[in-house]
């Protein structure tokens, strides 16, 4: 009898799905019994845990690669940002496919890619960290590992999503979009400590063997799982559908600078104020993300997207204002898990908006789509903040992110007023003075 969870995918009409052939039926019945839970959760984080693997190892050298390419390859704070950043030009890069993939030949297989990418990227660094002799060889090298890992990062994130909202029948789209928020940010808060307490115990090549291991493991366990039938229907092209989530897009870029520039300075913002544990502020920042969309995800169900867009787009801004003048640690622990707070919200918020704009089809192009923003401006905020860094200082850095998230929530508030009187307009007109 032939495994259905390592097959291709059913293809299915976006209305309907089509029978499977008389000599599979069995097998189709089977494998969706065991890959479909009652429990609309367990549904959800049966194939969301690859994401928090994903992001589990991309984590676990946020907080320790900045500083062995500064400290110990001998480069200064530009090029350890830009090499962080690199890692996000390949998501950036690999989001069409990535979408083009899930909407073709099936979620399932768009992940299994890229876990096998992650195990790529972490056998990389293990290589980088043997090569600290020739600094330049080594740095090379890292810089291939981030590519790895962002392919990867793209791969899963986008066949995760998609997945696991086949697993829901196309429904609860914001309930999934959260959730896979939450494992994101749940890795990235468990793994900065994780990734300190590994290269301070046992030595920075263990970081990349723990992710090898870790892509590894999630390759043997996707192929495990059942596949989801892919929709067919009316397919927009990548361009089209970029163009028209665009100004959603931008608003999420500049959004985005409050997290990007968390992730790849706040070790050294510490370092030049001679504090201690800067893991914990990203562990900080992961925390209280999770606790925003456990206690107000239900906001998106109940009032739309736009409305806890603006909320969490001004409790970032105010967040980092906070980490700019921070005249401590604890300050800055405050600062960093406020602005976790009103990160939690933005993608999911904008993103149920985003979903709702494109046929049944054209999901996964949409989603990516809107991630290539974020691939934007994570590959963007590196270098920039770098170079503001060392011009300016690392105070200004979380100052002039905290400036893109208040044009952010400015350009969300002109979407908000378009959507109400689009929304208004066929009211008016079936009602007529």
């Amino acid at each position: 009898m032939r495994d259905l969870s390592s097959a291709a995918p059913p293809r299915v009409a976006a209305s309907a799905i089509l029978p499977p052939a008389a000599g599979n039926r069995s097998d189709l019945a089977r494998g969706t019994a065991e890959s479909l839970p009652a429990s609309p959760l367990v549904r959800i984080l049966g194939v969301m845990v690859f994401n928090f693997l994903s992001y589990l190892a991309v984590g676990l050298p946020l907080a320790v690669l900045p500083a062995f390419i500064h400290d110990q390859l001998g480069y200064g704070a530009m090029v350890a940002g830009a090499a962080i950043s690199v890692q996000y030009l390949a998501t950036l890069l690999s989001r069409p496919h990535a979408g083009r993939l899930a909407d073709s030949v099936g979620a399932k297989r768009t992940v299994l890619v890229g876990l096998l990418s992650t195990t790529l990227g972490g056998a990389l660094l293990l290589a980088a960290a043997w090569l600290t002799a020739w600094p330049l060889l080594s740095l090379i090298v890292i810089v291939g590992s981030r590519l790895a890992i962002g392919f990867g990062e793209s791969w899963i994130g986008t066949g995760s999503l998609m997945w696991a909202m086949g697993r829901m029948n196309g429904e609860q789209s914001a309930r999934v979009i959260s959730w896979s928020g939450i494992c994101t940010y749940g890795a990235l808060a468990a793994s900065a400590p994780l990734g300190v307490a590994i290269s301070a115990t046992a030595g920075f090549a263990w970081l990349g063997a723990a992710m090898a291991v870790i892509g590894g493991l999630g390759y043997w366990r996707a192929r495990r799982i059942a596949p989801v039938p892919v929709v067919i229907g009316e397919r927009m092209r990548f361009s089209s559908v970029l163009l028209r989530v665009a100004p959603m897009g931008i608003a999420l870029a500049l959004g985005a600078a409050g997290f990007g520039v968390i992730a790849t300075f706040i070790t050294l913002f510490y370092s030049a104020q001679q504090w201690g544990q800067p893991a914990w502020a990203l562990t900080a920042f992961g925390a209280s993300f999770i606790v925003g969309r456990l206690l107000f995800s239900h906001t998106i169900r109940r009032w739309g997207g736009f409305r806890p867009a603006l909320a969490s787009l001004a409790c970032e801004a105010l967040g980092l204002l906070l980490l700019a003048a921070a005249p401590d640690a604890a300050w800055a622990l405050a600062g960093a898990a406020l602005t976790g707070l009103g990160w939690a919200l933005v993608f999911p918020a904008l993103g149920v908006e985003v979903v709702a704009m494109v046929p049944p089809a054209s999901k996964g192009a949409a989603i990516a789509a809107f991630s290539v923003f974020f691939d934007v401006a994570m590959g963007l905020t590196g270098p920039a903040a770098g170079l503001a860094a060392e011009l300016w200082g690392f105070r200004s850095v979380y100052a002039l992110a905290s400036a893109a998230c208040i044009v952010a929530l400015a350009l969300a508030w002109m979407l908000y007023r378009r959507h109400r009187q689009s929304a208004a307009s066929p009211r008016l007109a079936s009602h007529p003075s």
